[in-house]
């Protein structure tokens, strides 16, 4: 029911900034928890940000709190993560995902497995180099 779309990966040097989008079409997003989540060579699957709209509740990553913003843009049901300062260790592919009727602030911590999510993009390649 849901497709998404993500975009706005490349290749940076550390210190630098993208910004990614992840972009919603058959519904709406409001009522959806969504998340990025992000995989590298070495590593496990791995819930960067996520987030609810209803209950306007947001988590992080420890590794990447006070660098990475997630932020919606609803007229054009989008979900965007903010990355700055980019280091080596934030390479790889992200991927955004979402699931229905669900809040970030209730259930516990259920948001960051990546089976609670019905709904995944394609991923986009961040690569943090010098």
């Amino acid at each position: 029911q849901v497709q998404l779309v993500e975009s706005g990966g490349g290749l940076v040097q550390p210190g630098s900034s993208l910004r990614l989008s992840c972009t919603a079409s058959g519904r709406k997003l409001e009522h959806y928890a969504v998340a990025w989540f992000r995989q590298a060579p070495g590593k496990e699957r791995e819930a960067v940000s996520c987030a609810s709209s209803l209950d306007d509740k947001k988590y992080y990553a420890e590794s990447v709190k006070g660098r990475f913003i997630i932020s919606k843009a609803d007229a054009e049901n989008t979900v965007y993560l903010q990355l700055n300062s980019l280091k080596p260790e934030d390479t790889a592919t992200y991927i955004c995902a979402a699931t229905a009727g669900r809040l970030l602030s209730y259930g516990g911590p259920w948001y960051i497995n990546p089976g609670e999510y019905n709904y995944w993009g394609q991923g986009t390649q961040v690569t943090v180099s010098s």
